[in-house]
């Protein structure tokens, strides 16, 4: 068997191309407000990527940039959120010293939060009502959606339990009505697990940690993974070539799950400027 290759790229170019029509169709022009609290050249290149992204699709980007301090950090995504103007409002890592990631989310309005980031979010996420999940969560289900994968009743483990990834693409999977197991760490015999899904996500950011001994035939692995290389590259959770010789489908990295996760951030944005 060799696995078929998930085009994360082109799912994410459909997805752009239906919220541009969106976009266009809108009353408001969507905002989208990046709050960047200290340098970080990785950083930056994201929010330079996503701010040309939105601009594309005729979004707005704001973006409110370092220096920050923990105190101020806090007063600007509230009054973001206070602004009528603004649709989502997004605070990128790493913070400044003194405050946590929670601590910086939960300035974030709800109806404004479109990456997950408030723990209220998290809380009406896993109650089942409405809110914005971090996006790479989201996107993990958007590729399976798009590929046509049935979860219902199936065996979906996610390897990883990350408040970003792990965590939400669980409490997702389990809202289509899969059958999910958590692993982390500490999981004892990890293959035992993981050689049960119909649906495997590789979401613990350890490169390579995932081979074809981990795989059951006909499985469909979503690595979220983005694991640099000395050479400056990308490598994924799952050892791809030896995986893609068990599976059924797989994405690739890079190419699959990191575009969807910017289409899908935007998504959020659109939504919630036009609510329906």
């Amino acid at each position: 068997m060799t696995a078929r290759m998930i085009d994360g790229r082109a799912i994410a170019a459909a997805l752009r191309a239906e919220l541009a029509d969106r976009v266009a169709a809108a009353p408001v022009r969507p905002c989208l407000a990046i709050v960047v609290p200290t340098p970080d050249e990785g950083t930056a290149w994201y929010v330079r990527q996503l701010s040309r992204t939105a601009d594309r699709l005729g979004i707005e980007c704001r973006v409110v940039g370092p220096p920050v301090g923990a105190d101020e950090l806090v007063a600007r995504l509230a009054e973001l959120s206070a602004d009528d103007t603004v649709h989502g409002v997004l605070c990128q890592t790493p913070m400044p010293a003194g405050i946590t990631p929670v601590q910086a989310g939960s300035a974030i309005d709800v109806a404004k939060d479109v990456d997950g980031a408030n723990p209220r979010s998290a809380g009406l996420l896993a109650a089942g009502a409405t809110a914005y999940p971090p996006a790479t969560a989201a996107a993990v289900l958007h590729l399976l959606r798009a590929e046509g994968v049935e979860l219902a009743g199936r065996d979906a483990v996610v390897v990883g339990r990350s408040t970003v990834v792990g965590k939400p693409a669980a409490t997702l999977l389990l809202a289509e009505q899969a059958t999910v197991t958590v692993c982390h760490s500490r999981t004892r015999d990890l293959a035992e697990h993981t050689r049960r899904a119909d649906v495997l996500v590789a979401a613990v950011g350890r490169a390579g940690l995932l081979g074809a001994e981990h795989v059951a035939p006909g499985a469909v692995v979503i690595d979220v993974g983005t694991n640099p290389t000395a050479d400056g590259g990308l490598v994924g959770d799952v050892r791809t070539d030896e995986v893609a010789e068990v599976a059924a489908a797989i994405t690739p990295v890079p190419g699959g799950v990191g575009p969807v996760t910017t289409a899908t951030l935007l998504s959020h944005v659109v939504r919630a400027a036009t609510p329906s």
